[in-house]
C-alpha cells in the first residue's frame, strides 16, 4: 500500500511486544528495514526474526544507550528515515494525586516523556541534516482528558481514580513535545506527529483486564469495541508515509471515538 516505505530505515522503540511489535511488523510488510529497541532481549530477537531486521537492547531513559543503538542501526541498515518513539514505562498505580510518591512520579515521567525527548534528541539531528524524516510519538487518550471523570475510562473498570496522574501528565507532555519539534524541524523537511490510543487489546490488557471489564470499557467507546494493536500500527504507517506529507504537529486519537476534539 505504501510503496515508498520499501527500503526505508525505521526505528521502533518499545518494539519488543504490543503496539510497538505490531508496528514493526507492519513496516516490515511494506518492505522497510526495521530496528526494534527495548529492554527484553529475547522478545526483541523474536520480533527481529519476524521482521528480518535488528533487535537492540537499549534503555531509552539513558541517552548514551540510545546513541549507541542509533550508531548500530546506521552502521547496519543506513540513515534512519522513520522514527516511532513508542517506549513507555513507570511504576505508578492509580490513586489520589497527593498519595503518589516522588519516586512513582519520576519513574513515569522519565519512562514516557523523558524517554521520548532523549530518543528525539538522538535521531532528530541526522534527519534535519538530511532534510528528510518522519517522527511518530506515542501519547494516550489519558493525555487528552482526565480519566477520572465519570465515564472517563477508569470508572467503568471499577477504578474511580482512572490512570495515574503522572501518566496523564507525561502523555500530555509528549503531545506538546511533538508539536514543538514539528514547528522547529518542519523547515528542515522533518515531520512529527503523535498517536493517542485509547484502550488497546495488547497482550498486557488481555492478561490483566478481566473479560467483563473489557466489555464495560469497550461499551464506553462509540465504536463499541477495544482497539487492536493493528489499529495503531496502521495509523503509524499512514503518518510515516508520503500520503501524509502535508501533515505535521497532529495528535491523532486512535480511540474509537472515545475522544472527539
Amino acid at each position: 500500500m505504501y510503496t515508498e516505505l520499501a527500503g526505508a530505515v525505521v526505528v521502533v522503540t518499545g518494539g519488543s511486544r504490543g503496539i510497538g511489535a505490531h508496528t514493526a511488523r507492519a513496516f516490515a510488510a511494506e518492505g522497510a528495514k526495521v530496528a526494534v529497541l527495548g529492554r527484553d532481549g529475547a522478545a526483541l530477537e523474536k520480533v527481529a526474526a519476524e521482521t528480518g531486521g535488528l533487535g537492540l537492547v537499549a534503555d531509552v531513559t539513558d541517552l548514551a544507550a540510545i546513541e549507541d543503538a542509533r550508531r548500530l542501526v546506521e552502521d547496519e541498515l543506513g540513515p534512519v528515515g522513520v522514527l516511532c518513539a513508542f517506549a513507555g514505562g513507570g511504576i505508578a498505580r492509580p490513586g489520589p494525586t497527593a498519595s503518589m510518591s516522588e519516586q512513582e512520579w519520576r519513574s513515569v515521567v522519565d519512562g514516557n516523556l523523558t524517554a521520548t525527548f532523549l530518543t528525539l534528541k538522538s535521531f532528530l539531528p541526522g534527519m534535519q541534516e538530511r532534510r528528510a524524516g518522519s517522527i511518530v510519538t506515542m501519547s494516550s487518550s489519558a493525555g487528552r482528558l482526565p480519566t477520572n471523570l465519570p465515564g472517563g475510562g477508569g470508572r467503568e473498570a471499577g477504578n474511580r481514580w482512572g490512570a495515574p496522574v503522572a501518566y496523564e501528565a507525561a502523555k500530555a507532555g509528549v503531545q506538546a513535545l511533538t508539536r514543538h519539534v514539528a514547528a522547529e524541524a518542519g523547515p528542515d523537511g522533518v515531520r512529527a506527529n503523535c498517536l493517542a490510543p485509547a484502550a488497546i487489546r495488547t497482550e498486557r490488557t488481555a492478561r490483566h483486564m478481566p473479560p467483563e471489564v473489557q466489555e464495560a470499557v469497550a461499551a464506553a467507546h462509540p465504536l463499541g469495541r477495544l482497539g487492536e494493536p493493528a489499529d495503531v500500527a496502521g495509523a503509524a504507517l499512514f503518518l510515516a508515509s508520503a500520503q501524509a506529507s502535508w501533515l505535521t504537529g497532529l495528535t491523532v486519537d486512535v480511540a474509537g471515538g472515545r475522544v472527539m476534539l
